[in-house]
Order: C-alpha cells, then structure tokens, then sequence
C-alpha cells in the first residue's frame, strides 16, 4: 500500500533531480566586479584601469573597483587572481608580459602562458630609444656603427632585466649586429636621467616616458607608424630595421571563466574604451588611436607576442 509519507518523499526526490528554474539562476553580475592591476598606484598604467573601471560600472549594472596588488615585477597580483574563481567577479588588467615573459622568467610562480584569457585591449605603448640632445648619435645607423666600432664598451639603460623596453634593445641589437653592454635601472626617469649625466651612451624606453620633455632626444621609435606625439621621431622600420615591439595589454579573466560572462565583460570593456572620459584619459597617456582591440584580434596579437618573446628570451641569460 502507498502511504502518504511514501508520496511525499518520492515527489521531494524527483523535484530534486530536475535542473534549478532560469529564474533561480545568478545574473551576471549581481555584485562588484573586482580589477586587481599588479602594480602600485600613481602610475600611467594605473590612471588608465581607472578611467576604464569607472566607465565600465554602468554597462555592467554594477560596481567596477581597483584593487593595487604590486610585487615581483607583476607577479603577487597576478598569481593572486590565478588563485581566485573563474567566475568573471575578479578579472586582471596587465600587459601582455605577464602571459608571454613572466611565465618564463618566473618559472615557480605557477603563471602559464594559458593561465588567463585575453578580454580587450585597452593600451599599446611603444618603446623609444633616447640620448642627450648634443650627442653625436642622431639615427640608428649612427649608433650601429658606434656600436660595432667599439663592441661591448658603450652602454645603454632600461627599467629592468626582460622589460619590454629590454626585450626592444636585444631585439634591435640581433637585427644591427651590435654590441652594447646593458646596465638596468628602477624606472625611465632614471634611465633618462643617466643619459643626460653622460654615463651610458643611450636608453631604451617606455615612449609616454619623453613625454613633455624637451631635454632628451629621440633617436628612434619602435613602432610601425610615427606616434602623434613625437611626429619628428623617425621609427626604427623607417630607419631600416623591422623591430616594433610593444607593451600592450588590458583586461584578462581567468581560464574557466564561463563563455556568457566573458562576453558581457568585453562588452562593458569595449564601451567603456570608446567613451570620451577613457580617450581623454588615453590622450594623456599618450595613447595611440589604435589602443583598442576586441577579444578575437587582442587574441592573436597576443599569440604572436608569446611566439615572439619565446625566441627572444632564448638568447637573454635570465640568472
């Protein structure tokens, strides 16, 4: 005989076994979405995630905040958001260096070339090469032929072992058959400010660095097309060497993240990008008009970069 307890428990088993109504499932996002950038506050990279975070919160329909999680050129905050869910509620916004240099210099940090999912692109910055403003050195052939005239004896500066602004020179040098000793710095400013006291020959640099400056010269710029801040700056492919690196990056999720969220993120990313207070904070950075890419094309930007800084790295001691 069928009881009525027996009804009961076989109604409260079969309505648990049928999938939870769309209704009861979470909306994305239904809280603040968290950006950790992995470096320190004050910074151009840092006034950028913060005009995009603010104009991100209205298309998402909640609050976008910026969490400062600086340490190991990038890699505290960045293995912090490894470590988080992949829900699409902490996101990372980071040059692409974390997937294509950290993942081989700092081999015990857990960070992978796969480890994050490209969103958008929100900024490019070309690298520069600068000197004095009397220096005899005033094209790149110049310095290739001071450079191979007098191997290893002259100097150039950079803010660190494998920054970009390294990477660029080491690339620049494979391409001219050159030699020049590197001597690394904590920042541009004081790369330019060792150039200007005479005591290295030349400095590789973030570009936006020179920016406002009229003590330094720039002898050359690593790009494809001249930057509309410095139209009298020659480019090294305009100077007859194809080397155009970049620091480029933006906003990345965590591999996982679900397809649905990811989307709605690029979306709130691309118009918080077009809007007129993130191009006003990209002019300031000096920005070029091109700083924005979807996730399709940041997609294969970024694979090229890794393949490329792959090779690069191969002929760097890194110890």
């Amino acid at each position: 005989m069928i009881t009525r307890r027996l009804l009961g428990a076989a109604a409260l088993a079969a309505a648990a076994a049928l999938p939870p109504p769309a209704l009861a499932q979470e909306a994305f996002p239904s809280r603040t979405v968290q950006v950790v950038l992995p470096y320190p506050p004050g910074n151009a990279i840092d006034l950028l995630v913060r005009a995009l975070a603010a104009q991100m919160s209205g298309p998402l329909g909640q609050s976008v905040v910026v969490v400062n999680r600086d340490g190991a050129a990038g890699v505290v905050g960045s293995v912090s958001v490894l470590r988080a869910p992949a829900d699409g509620y902490t996101v990372l916004f980071m040059p692409a260096l974390v997937a294509s240099v950290l993942p081989v210099t700092q081999s015990t940090s857990g960070l992978q070339t796969g480890s994050f999912r490209p969103v958008c692109q929100v900024f490019s910055n070309s690298m520069a090469l600068v000197v004095r403003p009397d220096s005899p050195i005033r094209t790149l052939a110049d310095l290739q032929r001071a450079a191979q005239a007098n191997p290893g004896r002259m100097t150039y500066g950079t803010l660190g072992v494998t920054s970009i602004p390294h990477l660029a020179m080491v690339q620049w040098l494979g391409a001219a058959r050159a030699e020049i000793e590197h001597v690394p710095y904590r920042a541009d400013a004081a790369v330019m400010t060792e150039v200007l006291q005479g005591r290295i020959d030349v400095g590789s640099i973030v570009l936006g660095s020179a920016a406002g400056r009229n003590d330094i010269r720039v002898l050359a710029v690593f790009d494809r097309q001249r930057h509309p801040d410095f139209p009298e700056a020659a480019t090294a492919v305009e100077q007859g060497f194809d080397v155009a690196p970049a620091s480029f990056g933006g906003l990345f999720v965590l591999a996982g993240t679900p397809e649905d969220r990811i989307a709605r993120i690029e979306a709130a990313c691309a118009a918080a990008a077009n809007s007129e207070a993130y191009r006003t904070a990209a002019r300031t950075g000096s920005q070029p008009a091109n700083y924005f890419l979807n996730r399709a094309d940041f997609s294969r930007r970024l694979a090229d970069d890794i393949a490329q800084k792959a090779e690069v790295l191969r002929g760097i001691r890194l110890n």
